[in-house]
């Protein structure tokens, strides 16, 4: 006869009997896991799990994983679930620019030379390759890029503005608006929508 570890060894007069070691109560039907989305698609019941979470790198801590009321291997498998689909694309240290000596922070509008699929990748290599340039955006209007810019001071800014930026070749025009106070640098994203 077998004996598995940690259950009451069965004589052969009580084989019949079963031994019920923990009883469970059972889960409502909405406690069961949904079937696997498609790849590329994303599920709006995971949705809360990303709003209450969203921009937060420490997705493991005890804080969120009460937050969005899952237990941790629940809320582990929807982050990597949400990190495979795309939707979270990566996580990040938030730096002080003040802190770190980057007190200035400049938006400027760019009008390019031509309206062309190689004018825009050339124009987007370069600024990328600009360590003061923190983000840009292809934009309508007047201006084609709107670039933003973190600088120690105006003397640095004017050096990767005349140096940097008016070096591009199809770059004909920039003009300049600086942040006197920030208000908000980074939200987070709205999710509403998925509810």
């Amino acid at each position: 006869m077998r004996q598995t570890i940690g259950a009451p060894a069965m004589t052969p007069a009580r084989n019949h009997q079963r031994v019920i070691v923990a009883a469970r109560r059972p889960r409502p039907a909405a406690a069961y896991p949904a079937a696997p989305a498609a790849p590329g698609t994303f599920r709006p019941s995971a949705a809360n799990t990303v709003a209450k979470t969203a921009d937060r790198p420490s997705s493991a801590t005890q804080a969120m994983i009460e937050a969005v009321s899952l237990s941790p291997s629940a809320c582990l498998r929807r982050v990597k679930a949400l990190e495979a689909s795309g939707i979270i694309e990566g996580y990040r240290a938030e730096i002080s620019r003040t802190k770190a000596g980057l007190g200035l922070t400049a938006f400027i509008g760019l009008r390019v030379d031509g309206h062309s699929r190689a004018t825009s990748d050339q124009v987007e290599r370069a600024l990328m390759a600009i360590p003061a340039v923190v983000a840009c955006y292809v934009v309508t209007g007047s201006d084609d890029f709107m670039v933003e810019v973190a600088a120690q001071d105006l003397a640095d800014y004017e050096k990767v503005l005349l140096d940097e930026i008016l070096a591009i070749p199809a770059v004909l025009t920039a003009h300049s608006a600086f942040a006197i106070r920030t208000v908000l640098s980074r939200g987070p994203v709205p999710l509403n929508h998925w509810r």
